[in-house]
């Protein structure tokens, strides 16, 4: 097989695993790099020379920056500023939230941004009695439009800077993406405000959490008679949950309610026990065990309830090692003490065999338990409680050093536009790091759970293709069927399909890998037509971060459930913002890099 041809099959088998997430997309790269080698059309040393790049540093370095910043809460002290100027408008508080989400993905990251500011949106929305819908969309939209702005505010930038040095031409710098992107933050926002804002659902909020979920006929009322066969057991040894498939959430006893109880509190006669299952397996257990159904039971959220037991929301994050796993296989109430009551995934509310269902990422759990409990999955970046706790930012004495590394990171790193003095970006963001660990605002111990090594391994990876299909003249052959085909309808046209083309492919695989797909053909395409390299590299670029139109984006997929959300909101709104963003794009990043 021609070499050309043999890399246009991996790079087509390459789209395809990104597209379908069979294999995380750092795996995928590893494989497309072992194919190169394997088949020869790569060294080993050239295979792996993406690794060494310093760009990797750089890159890894900004993680543990951000981290700070994180750490430190500061997103959290700015969301709790927000209620107390937009009070309950929602005009205000959409456009607050949208430009407060902007400015912090900047320097934050889309995805990080909203997940920190998600149960400070939720709390804004339930004191100003306004759905959540109508507050999470615009969170999401406004942090992905911010992110755009600066290098650091998505991870696909970051990726768009490492590779373009293969191409001979300098990094991103800092702010070189921001001239634009503020431009099309504010026409997204005008969008969101007088127009999408009135198409979105009106959905969430006011309700209990029992009620939420519909989990009433769910959960029933058993009375433990005399002849009970329980009578004397424990909860554990009486196996009601594996036999009868029914979970027990619950006893009152001589008028006291004893909520989540152990598994080894015995039981005794008279005993009201409060059971979570299917309807048909709740009314065969009085000729099974004994036991009678109370029929003027009434559920609220206050039954589920009682002193530091209490019924909390929380969503499972992407990097959650509970992702793929079943309650089950994690003994997760054994383990954590947590009960948990329902799934709600992307609007659907899974009750039954919850033990069995794998999780994944952006389900939200009804969960019953003590806060104590929850805390630590919530620490370690296992899920988000989905509710207002910003009042407990953690590490509030940092603040100032988490700023002034930051601070210090940018200074180094405008040293050359100012005073002529180049430092290497490497070197500015380790010594911005350097800064954090010796004042402790970043622990050694938990530097590296900051840093998101399967985007570095996805960069180095795909950095390595883009030297496999420039020896092998496959960038070359694509670009050439592009010019040939498209070259005739003028310039502006090719740069627009090159956008297009990437929106497209954002929106089944990760935009990290749509970008870094697009990108080489892209170069080689203006090369061969004569025109300017970097108004391709910074138009796929910006087509790769505006991700609108489903919820898989990352920062989308976090408010999908929360918001209650169904497909086509994402799909309606979202659209109709691509286009705006698209016609913005090509006005002004020809004027600003002019082709």
């Amino acid at each position: 097989m021609s070499p050309i041809y043999l890399i246009l099959a991996l790079l087509v088998l390459a789209i395809v695993l990104f597209a379908t997430e069979k294999l995380p997309v750092d795996v995928v790269g590893i494989l497309l790099v072992i194919a190169l080698v394997m088949t020869q059309v790569l060294t080993v040393q050239e295979g792996l020379a993406g690794f060494g790049n310093d760009i990797i540093i750089t890159i890894g370095g900004l993680f543990i920056l951000v981290g700070g910043l994180v750490k430190t809460g500061i997103v959290d002290l700015i969301g709790r500023r927000l209620h107390r100027v937009a009070g309950g408008n929602e005009f205000v508080l959409t456009a607050l939230i949208m430009t407060v989400a902007a400015i912090s993905a900047s320097v934050l990251k889309n995805t990080t941004t909203t997940a920190m500011f998600l149960p400070v949106v939720i709390g804004l929305a339930a004191k100003a009695k306004i759905a959540p819908s109508k507050l999470l969309m615009p969170l999401a939209f406004g942090a992905i439009l911010g992110g755009s702005c600066t290098l650091i505010g998505t991870s696909t930038n970051l990726a768009v800077s490492g590779a373009i040095v293969r191409y001979g031409q300098p990094p991103l710098s800092m702010f070189e993406l921001t001239s634009v992107g503020i431009l099309v933050f504010a026409v997204g926002m005008i969008y969101m405000l007088f127009v999408g804002r009135l198409l979105l659902p009106n959905r969430g909020g006011g309700e209990s959490l029992t009620d939420s979920y519909s989990i009433r006929e769910y959960i029933s009322e058993l009375l433990v008679l005399p002849n009970s066969r329980l009578v004397g057991k424990t909860l554990g040894e009486s196996n009601i949950n594996t036999e009868l498939d029914l979970n027990v959430l619950g006893i009152i006893r001589d008028g006291k309610k004893l909520v989540s109880p152990r598994a080894g509190e015995l039981v005794e006669v008279a005993d009201l026990l409060i059971v979570e299952g299917k309807l048909e397996d709740i009314l065969r257990v009085k000729e099974e065990v004994g036991l009678e159904i109370k029929p003027d039971f009434k559920l609220n959220d206050g039954v589920l309830e009682s002193g530091s037991i209490e019924l909390f929301e929380v969503m499972v994050m992407r990097e959650s090692q509970l992702v793929g796993q079943t309650l089950k296989a994690l003994r997760f109430r054994q383990y954590y003490d947590l009960t948990v009551l329902a799934i709600n995934r992307h609007g659907e509310t899974l009750i039954s065999k919850l033990s069995s269902v794998p999780l994944k990422f952006g389900d939200v759990l009804l969960v019953q338990g003590r806060r104590q409990d929850i805390e630590p999955l919530v620490v370690n970046g296992q899920m988000i409680l989905l509710e207002d706790v910003s009042a407990t930012g953690p590490r509030v004495e940092k603040r100032k050093w988490a700023i002034a590394a930051f601070l210090l990171f940018l200074s180094l790193s405008l040293m050359g536009v100012v005073f002529g003095i180049n430092i290497p970006l490497a070197v500015c963001v380790l010594t911005g790091v350097l800064l954090l660990l010796g004042t402790k605002t970043v622990r050694y111990a938990e530097m590296y759970s900051l840093i998101d090594f399967r985007l570095l391994v996805l960069i180095a990876c795909m950095m390595s293709f883009g030297v496999a299909m420039e020896k092998t003249g496959a960038d070359v052959f694509l670009a050439g069927l592009i010019q040939t085909y498209f070259s005739q309808y003028g310039s502006m046209a090719v740069l627009a399909g090159f956008f297009l083309l990437t929106v497209a492919l954002t929106q089944p695989m990760s935009n990290q890998a749509a970008a870094l797909v697009v990108l080489p053909v892209a170069v080689k395409t203006a090369l061969a037509l004569g025109l300017n390299p970097r108004t391709f590299i910074v138009a796929v670029t910006y087509a790769a971060s505006f991700s609108f139109i489903t919820p898989l984006e990352p920062a989308c997929v976090l408010v999908y459930t929360p918001g209650r959300y169904r497909f086509m909101d994402f799909v309606k709104i979202g659209t109709i913002l691509t286009i705006i963003v698209f016609v913005t794009a090509m006005i002004f990043v020809p004027i600003f890099w002019p082709l």
